[in-house]
């Protein structure tokens, strides 16, 4: 696993046997914007040894590897046995003199793509935005499989759901049947010797109850009205305390709560509305969770945000004033309603029986089910790129496939949000892995007078080189709902490729979801086949697509059912085309005067076929975007 470090030239990396460390590739200079980028010193030339997941990618200075991974006295045996790895990488492979040295001009770039395409090989690359279902199993409509035993019962019960909501009748009861008045007096009580909230403020919430809220009836006066979806009454709790990530207070316990509520993983008995109240109110009142290591301990109602007029306008001044108070009420109103419906439509052990099932197919086996299409589908692709992929996620993909591929994860990852852009290389076609992240430089790029709604974990942009000595800058980005960050990320990345004299020699793999869709609106959502104009004015950059039209290039079907707060976005059992998420998002961009796509197709199986008209995720495939592919050769 110890090598030989030529100049020029790639080598085994710390990280895993046969593969090189990124340090060694001389003829790669940083760029000067990078804030990570510093060129090597003949210390960090040297040799190095056997590493483990923190290698110097992942943050462990090169220098301390060395301490922990070298013998002196084994030297000369480590050194032949890199001596046979290089000669049987050689044999292997066919290149004369190992891995090629790192094109550094223009004649050694042509010399290299000579390499590839007499290699007879291709280069294969899937883009995959992996996230999709949250913490609530009902909130899109799935495929189930013909002949599962889940089928119908999801079906039916999805349907009498709609049903419910849709055609009342004699299910539009008052919201006091439902949230009674002595559930009411008993969390009025908490919130003023538990939480001690003013008790004018509280005063004025019980004024709202008696005289508005309690009389309004649950579907036509709560879960329907407009307006009080607008003022974020009951959806803004539900987010905030739908799901609270803690810090666990002993190794082993979870590190996810969850409100008691239908809508979320929760597995305690919602069979009855008492036994949920109490469930409840002990969430909100007497359990502490901590959620920041600096931070004491916290209790449910403690989280909750205030709401503003001035971002929220239906809110009144007298509601900003009470919205805590007013939020936790609105909040026991809904999923009071909630519960009431689910056990009005179906048998208790059947819709959580059923629910459970779908926990565990979808969000405790998401991540077992994500990386189980990537090794038995995706397992020989030469370059992978992953938006939206969480830091539990990142970990899991080092444990399984880092013998096989360098897994990169931006420097700077997002573990608040927990949504980050990945990228995995082939060892055996990049073995010197990640050379440099340059996603800052794409980041300075970006116009000043615009404000480009990018996160922290959206782009990821690091240079590499394969074994022919062709340098690469791959990219993987998550653009946002309305895809408005694409075109400037994009042209951002293009620019510096342009500007920078050394990265004028890179070509460019780009893997994203770019958030695109078949009918656009200037301003605020992105149009599809503009989007393609505008990857046009850059050429040679070019995409996976071709002239394949946007109606045929989709890779989302997903529609949110009725179980979830903004019904206004729930779609019919019978609507799911008319009124889904059905749009050609996702595209693998690069350079046309390099490469050409000689096969191009989309996954929403795991098993490279695509089903038209289906909504997914389903219990198999977790993501609500189908996986991207593409195999380019050489245009040399």
């Amino acid at each position: 696993s110890l090598h030989l470090v030529h100049k020029r030239r790639i080598s085994p990396p710390p990280s895993s046997p046969g593969a090189p460390t990124a340090a060694t590739i001389s003829k790669i200079k940083p760029l000067p914007s990078s804030p990570s980028s510093k060129s090597p010193s003949e210390a960090e030339m040297k040799p190095m040894g056997i590493g483990t997941y923190n290698s110097p990618e992942y943050g462990q200075p090169a220098s301390l590897q060395r301490r922990h991974s070298f013998i002196k006295k084994g030297a000369v045996v480590f050194i032949t046995l890199a001596a046979i790895t290089t000669m049987e990488f050689n044999n292997t492979f066919g290149i004369k003199g190992g891995v090629s040295p790192v094109a550094s001009n223009a004649e050694e770039r042509n010399a290299a793509f000579k390499k590839f395409s007499k290699s007879k090989q291709e280069l294969s690359m899937i883009s995959w935005n992996v996230a999709a279902i949250n913490n609530n199993p009902f909130e899109y409509w799935i495929t189930i499989d013909e002949g599962s035993k889940y089928k119908k019962s999801y079906d039916d019960l999805m349907v009498a759901v709609e049903n419910f909501l849709e055609n009342p009748t004699d299910n539009d009861v008052p919201v006091e049947d439902v949230f009674t008045q002595e559930m009411y007096n008993s969390l009025e009580s908490r919130m003023l010797n538990d939480a001690h909230w003013d008790k004018n403020d509280l005063d004025t919430v019980r004024e709202y109850w008696k005289s508005d809220y309690s009389k309004r009836k649950i579907i036509t006066g709560f879960m329907k009205d407009p307006i009080l979806g607008s003022k974020r009454l009951a959806s803004m709790p539900d987010r905030v305390t739908n799901t609270v990530s803690v810090i666990p207070a002993k190794k082993g316990q979870p590190d996810l709560v969850f409100r008691p509520t239908v809508i979320n993983m929760y597995e305690g008995d919602l069979s009855t509305s008492k036994k949920w109240f109490d469930q409840w109110i002990e969430f909100f009142f007497d359990k502490s969770f901590k959620i920041e290591e600096d931070q004491n301990a916290q209790k449910a109602y403690e989280i909750l945000l205030p709401i503003k007029q001035s971002k929220y306008p239906d809110l009144t001044p007298e509601e900003e004033a009470v919205s805590i108070p007013l939020q936790l009420v609105c909040q026991g109103i809904f999923d009071a309603i909630l519960v009431h419906m689910m056990n009005s439509v179906a048998k208790p052990s059947e819709w959580q029986g059923l629910k459970m099932e779908i926990v565990s197919a979808l969000n405790k086996k998401k991540a077992d089910h994500t990386l189980g299409i990537l090794q038995k589908t995706y397992s020989d692709m030469d370059v992978i790129t992953l938006q939206e992929v969480s830091a539990s996620l990142i970990s899991d993909a080092n444990k399984k496939f880092g013998k096989k591929y360098h897994v990169v994860a931006p420097e700077d990852i997002d573990v608040v949000r927990d949504q980050n852009s990945v990228i995995l290389l082939k060892k055996s076609t990049f073995p010197g892995g990640k050379v440099q992240e340059v996603t800052s430089s794409v980041q300075s790029a970006f116009p000043p007078e615009v404000k480009v709604p990018v996160a922290k974990g959206d782009i990821l942009a690091i240079t590499t080189a394969d074994r022919f000595g062709i340098p690469y800058v791959v990219a993987s980005f998550h653009g946002d709902t309305n895809g408005l960050a694409t075109v400037p990320v994009f042209r951002a990345l293009s620019k510096v490729m342009n500007n920078s004299e050394e990265l004028k020699l890179y070509t460019l793999l780009f893997g994203l979801d770019a958030n695109t869709y078949e009918h656009g609106v200037v301003g605020k959502k992105q149009d599809n086949m503009e989007f393609r104009a505008y990857i046009k004015k850059e050429a040679p950059l070019t995409h996976c697509w071709g002239d394949v039209p946007p109606e045929k290039a989709i890779t989302t079907f997903n529609s949110r059912t009725y179980l979830q707060p903004q019904l206004n976005k729930a779609c019919k059992s019978t609507e799911k085309r008319k009124n889904g998420d059905i749009n050609p998002k996702d595209f693998i961009i690069f350079n046309g005067d390099d490469f050409v796509s000689v096969k191009t197709w989309k996954d929403n199986t795991g098993k490279k076929k695509y089903v038209e008209d289906m909504a997914f995720p389903t219990l198999t495939f977790p993501s609500d975007h189908g996986v991207l592919g593409t195999i380019l050769k050489s245009n040399k």
